[in-house]
């Protein structure tokens, strides 16, 4: 069912200082994407198109794409990969995957072969180095794939700075047990529908229901299948801290009915720099 609420792609940008960000990577530009949900109901042509444009004009050092590029089956991932080779990043183009590329059978690797064919990176509990041991790259499993493997970041040495890909913002949770210098993730579309100054329809729901007696809280609408989607909507999009580790949730490109409110497809522009210098 196609959505009938429909917004103009946003673009957000913002600088996040890490520490012992490696000198010759000061002011390295990252562009991120998420949630892409490639079949034609969610993901409108014009859409993708304006967000190939708006990526390869940014001229990216790194493109992270964080999960959900299917929903209901892997078909269309071989459309998708056929427009997103358009894209271009001088240190290369990095992926984790998301809970619709993982449960269906045969779609992780038919999601990942799709990917690897146009030059794109999977990491599935995996490092990357593209800019060198000091500043690697974690993607892990997705959080209900049954294979999150949030130990690998134990490879690396604590005094070195990181990144992660995850799919599913809750499991900041989870990693804050480890140093994450920055985690990009997406997964909860921010909500989808937002009013302005209140927060998003799953936050505004939750307060609903804390509000009320115990007896009436199962009569909450939507409470129920929101609760399902994750547990911490307060980190459902933007820029968060989460213990000593940094979040960033991007909205996602892809919209689900009945559409999105105050709550735009998103490509995030972020900047990094070296908390000493910021």
């Amino acid at each position: 069912m196609r959505p009938f609420w429909l917004e103009s792609l946003q673009v957000e940008r913002l600088t996040i200082a890490i520490a012992g960000l490696p000198a010759a990577l000061q002011g390295i530009k990252l562009v991120q994407w998420s949630d892409l949900h490639c079949e034609v109901q969610h993901l409108p042509l014009a859409v993708l198109q304006e967000a190939i444009a708006i990526t390869n004009q940014e001229k990216p050092d790194l493109i992270f794409l964080t999960g959900d590029f299917i929903t209901d089956s892997p078909q269309p991932i071989f459309t998708l990969v056929d427009s997103i080779k358009a894209l271009k990043s001088q240190g290369g183009i990095y992926a984790c995957l998301g809970n619709h590329d993982s449960y269906l059978p045969q779609a992780r690797e038919t999601v990942r072969s799709a990917l690897t064919s146009v030059g794109i990176r999977v990491l599935w509990n995996e490092i990357a180095t593209p800019y060198g041991e000091n500043f690697p790259i974690v993607g892990l499993a997705d959080y209900w794939s049954g294979e999150f493997l949030p130990q690998i970041l134990e490879q690396i040495s604590p005094d070195i700075p990181r990144l992660v890909l995850s799919h599913n913002p809750d499991t900041a949770m989870v990693l804050k047990d480890w140093r994450v210098d920055l985690q990009l993730s997406g997964h909860t579309h921010g909500g989808q529908v937002t009013i302005p100054g209140i927060g998003s329809l799953p936050i505004i729901l939750g307060k609903l229901r804390r509000s009320l007696p115990e007896p009436y809280r199962p009569w909450v609408p939507l409470y129920r299948e929101f609760s399902k989607v994750v547990r911490y909507w307060q980190w459902s999009e933007g820029f968060h801290r989460v213990g000593d580790n940094q979040l960033y949730v991007n909205r996602g490109l892809g919209t689900y009915f009945p559409g999105r409110l105050f709550c735009p497809p998103e490509v995030t522009v972020i900047t990094l720099v070296n908390s000493t210098q910021s």
